[in-house]
């Protein structure tokens, strides 16, 4: 039943009681634009779907922060606004479309030790321009070992809000949701010491999908 009917995330009440007041509306109006409101109104509850997750809860690993498609696996620079411009890393990036589960999660255990929201444009989230220009939030969280992951949300061309659930010094679980991004978007995840495992293209499945290796 919950795949028929996942959980809903707390912030899409409002979005689908506006979708079904529309609805109502457009049925008045004709029955045809009454059809296209529901869809969209059922198409709005997926979108906010929220399901559980069960994560591998082994340190080895980082998991997916995000449902979507590998955008790219590079070495990189780190995130200049996080000062780790000087250090070399690994990033993978995901691109979540308006039909994926748009909430994050984190990719292994340990604390937030900060959190950095950034504003800025609303470039499409598949581009690359977006993760240095896009409204944009950076996750640090020192895992179990004391290595610094990132996890950076990305807004896209339809997202307008980046929602954070977890606050800095906070105790989080591999799998654990820190957030989620409304409407079309992209999740960046940065490290170290880790071998990347999967390639450009493929699917992610956020807290589940084993994205990197000690």
């Amino acid at each position: 039943m919950n795949k028929i009917f996942p959980k809903l995330h707390s912030e899409g009440y409002k979005f689908i009681i506006i979708f079904a007041i529309a609805t109502v509306i457009l049925y008045l109006i004709n029955g045809f634009l009454g059809f296209i409101g529901l869809a969209l109104t059922i198409w709005c509850y997926y979108f906010f779907r929220d399901p559980e997750r069960i994560s591998i809860s082994d340190e080895n690993y980082l998991t997916s922060p995000a449902d979507g498609i590998v955008l790219q696996v590079l070495d990189t620079k780190g995130p200049k606004e996080l000062g780790l411009e000087n250090k070399q890393m690994k990033k993978i990036s995901i691109f979540m479309d308006v039909f994926d589960c748009h909430v994050n999660r984190s990719p292994c255990s340990g604390v937030i030790s900060e959190i950095l929201y950034k504003p800025g444009k609303f470039f499409n989230a598949s581009l690359d321009k977006a993760s240095e220009e896009n409204e944009r939030n950076y996750y640090k969280i020192k895992n179990l070992e004391g290595e610094d992951i990132i996890v950076v949300q990305i807004a896209g061309l339809v997202a307008r809000r980046i929602v954070t659930e977890v606050s800095k010094d906070e105790t989080v679980k591999q799998g654990s949701r820190i957030g989620m991004i409304r409407f079309g978007s992209r999740a960046d995840i940065y490290f170290e010491n880790y071998t990347p495992l999967v390639k450009i293209n493929q699917k992610t499945f956020a807290g589940e999908t084993l994205l990197a290796k000690k």
